[in-house]
């Protein structure tokens, strides 16, 4: 699958806000500065798309965007004028980060309960991308996260994120040890991806997956 057509549609401080649960919808999430909208950018092949900022905590709300809604585009072809292949709308969600943000306690906890909310209660959430930098050894924060989604029964697969930053042989060991720490608690590991935004690694494989599952929603 590519991107044709990816467009901001609106930021929503409440799960009951957000646009109406007409499509399948995939959801990113991570710690704070782990790479999420460079990720996202890189997907969607618009570097401005999402804002990146150096500083944990930019995002703060649930944003919304429209992928693949472009009206079909019609093409001459010997004489005759035909339509793209038909493809599937859906929504790309950029969550804010959980874990350690400059921000006072109370709003740390409104974003607690707002994504609690949204990952809970959103009826057309097909899958969360659970976003890990591929330059550290397993974090307690990211582990911890899991098993709130295991309680919430919320579909997930995780995300290596830069990938370019160190070499492949430290990527591949902390990968590694991210997944048999996950073994303790897990009886079957999710599926996972190895990223980088500046190398554009890993986008086709998450492209094809979720072309796979909106498929399997037909």
């Amino acid at each position: 699958m590519q991107i044709k057509h990816a467009k901001y549609i609106i930021s929503s401080p409440d799960y009951d806000k957000c646009p109406i649960p007409d499509r399948p919808e995939y959801a990113f999430i991570g710690r704070s500065n782990v790479g999420k909208s460079s990720l996202i950018n890189m997907l969607c092949n618009n570097e401005k798309l999402a804002k990146t900022s150096g500083s944990p905590g930019k995002t703060q709300l649930i944003n919304h965007f429209n992928i693949n809604s472009a009206p079909s585009i019609v093409q001459k072809e010997k004489g005759k004028l035909q339509k793209e292949t038909p493809i599937t709308e859906w929504y790309l969600v950029d969550l804010p980060g959980y874990g350690f943000a400059k921000v006072s306690m109370s709003s740390r906890r409104r974003w607690e309960q707002m994504i609690e909310n949204y990952l809970r209660k959103r009826e057309n959430l097909t899958i969360v991308f659970v976003l890990l930098d591929a330059r550290h050894s397993p974090q307690k924060i990211d582990l911890e996260f899991l098993e709130q989604l295991k309680t919430w029964q919320v579909p997930f697969c995780l995300a290596f994120t830069k990938a370019d930053k160190v070499n492949q042989r430290t990527v591949s060991k902390n990968v590694k040890d991210f997944l048999e720490a996950m073994k303790k608690t897990w009886q079957f590991l999710p599926q996972h991806f190895v990223t980088s935004a500046a190398k554009k690694s890993g986008k086709q494989k998450i492209l094809n997956f979720i072309e796979e599952t909106n498929e399997g929603l037909q």
